[in-house]
């Protein structure tokens, strides 16, 4: 077993920090953009189009990607939506960004 660990202890210890690094890299994910979801009764007149335009301010996903989103999220939800059913949609948690652009000077 010494013979062993002499012969391939770099190899051992590279395998192990490679798997730590991935594990860690795949646990933090992607934290620029931190979505939450809303729970909305669905009123009379309402369709997934309608209601993608009326949260646009909410969400950065086109109409297409919201209904496709809300389709794929929701159980027994297809075209139709009806009155008095319960849909999660996405909302999007984007901190305003605080960019100052410079300016000439003398302006």
């Amino acid at each position: 077993m010494r013979k062993l660990w002499n012969q391939y202890s770099y190899a051992i210890i590279l395998l192990i920090l490679s798997c730590a690094a991935a594990v860690i890299i795949s646990s933090q994910g992607n934290s620029d953009v931190e979505e939450e979801y809303i729970k909305v009764t669905v009123s009379e007149g309402d369709s997934l189009w309608g209601l993608s335009k009326e949260y646009a301010s909410m969400h950065s996903l086109t109409n297409k990607e919201f209904v496709n989103w809300v389709k794929k999220h929701n159980k027994n939800v297809d075209e139709k939506i009806f009155p008095g059913e319960e849909i999660v949609i996405p909302v999007s948690v984007n901190e305003p960004s605080l960019t100052q652009f410079a300016s000439a000077p003398g302006e």
